[in-house]
């Protein structure tokens, strides 16, 4: 559990990046948000309505902490493996699946925007993120 929470936490600072952009739809998207201890973090968790803003910020992920952690990382694949799951509980194969979607033309945008953010956030901030997906362990 408080792996989950920390692993949160640390996708939540490039998750509220990109929400910011898109301006506050959490209430129709359905997302669970609640406030921390500090005021400036928003807690995501996986729901139902999983935001396409979220979906993007994990496929960056895949992206970018292969060469901030290392390409032949096997904690990170199993973990990543089990925090997609986690946000695409109903696919046969999450990571695929997503994989799939980041090629979507519609899913380009959001993709674009989540990218920029990561960018933004720098290398130590998403080597943190990286490594607490290494840890990641699915609640389901």
């Amino acid at each position: 559990m408080f792996m989950k929470k920390s692993l949160v936490q640390s996708l939540s600072v490039v998750l509220l990046m990109t929400m910011a952009t898109v301006g506050y739809a959490a209430d129709k998207k359905k997302t669970t948000e609640k406030k921390t201890e500090n005021e400036n973090v928003v807690e995501v968790t996986p729901s139902k309505g999983t935001t396409p803003e979220e979906l993007a910020a994990i496929q960056v992920l895949s992206e970018i902490c292969p060469s901030l952690i290392g390409k032949k990382d096997a904690e990170f694949a199993q973990g990543y493996e089990r925090l997609v799951k986690d946000y695409l509980p109903n696919e046969a194969d999450p990571v695929a699946a997503l994989e799939k979607r980041s090629k979507d033309k519609s899913f380009k945008k959001v993709l674009k925007e989540a990218r920029n953010d990561a960018k933004a956030a720098g290398n130590e901030q998403n080597t943190l993120v990286c490594q607490d997906v290494k840890a990641y362990q699915s609640q389901n």
